[in-house]
């Protein structure tokens, strides 16, 4: 499995993060419109990613801890060309948990994506992903993260430590990943 560090929070100035983000990324970012397609699996989360823009759709099914701060996220992705299909065999065989629907500002700078996300029904967050390759100390991309928290100026009391899903699912307890 692929793997990394991840950390989120809430955006109380996204127009700042962003302008932010752009000076830490040597690119313009790229900006996709998602829907995930959550589904109830016994361990981890599994969702249909589909895009706007004609991006191809994928499936992805993830295992983290629910706290915050940085912490490790070990996942598979898998190109989906009929999502439609994908989706209705999977909501027949599995429960769907929900549906998040967002817009993303991806930004990348080094090995970090930067994800400033506007989610429909939750609001504004920042969310980062630093890559690790196999050899990759984890505690390395953790000190980076924090690290790239600091410069964007993000507050630890703007953590948050749950999937969009589970925050939209107020009823639904937020589950340890195995």
């Amino acid at each position: 499995m692929a793997r990394n560090i991840e950390i989120k929070a809430r955006a109380q100035h996204f127009d700042q993060l962003r302008e932010r983000a752009a000076e830490l990324s040597p690119e313009a970012p790229l900006i996709f419109r998602q829907q995930d397609f959550f589904y109830d699996v016994p361990r981890g989360r599994l969702k249909l990613r589909q895009f706007d823009d004609g991006t191809p759709a994928e499936l992805i099914f993830y295992q983290r801890d629910d706290r915050d701060g940085p912490k490790a996220s070990y996942y598979t992705r898998s190109p989906v060309t009929n999502p439609e299909a994908m989706h209705s065999l999977l909501a027949t065989a599995l429960t769907t948990r929900g549906i998040v629907t967002k817009e993303r500002h991806v930004f990348i700078a080094g090995r970090t994506r930067i994800h400033l996300d506007r989610v429909d029904g939750l609001g504004d967050f920042i969310e980062l992903e630093v890559v690790l390759a196999q050899d990759d100390d984890e505690e390395g991309g953790h000190a980076e993260a924090r690290d790239m928290f600091a410069r964007l100026g993000v507050p630890e009391s703007d953590l948050v430590a749950v999937a969009y899903v589970d925050l939209l699912s107020p009823e639904s307890e937020p589950r340890q990943a195995a």
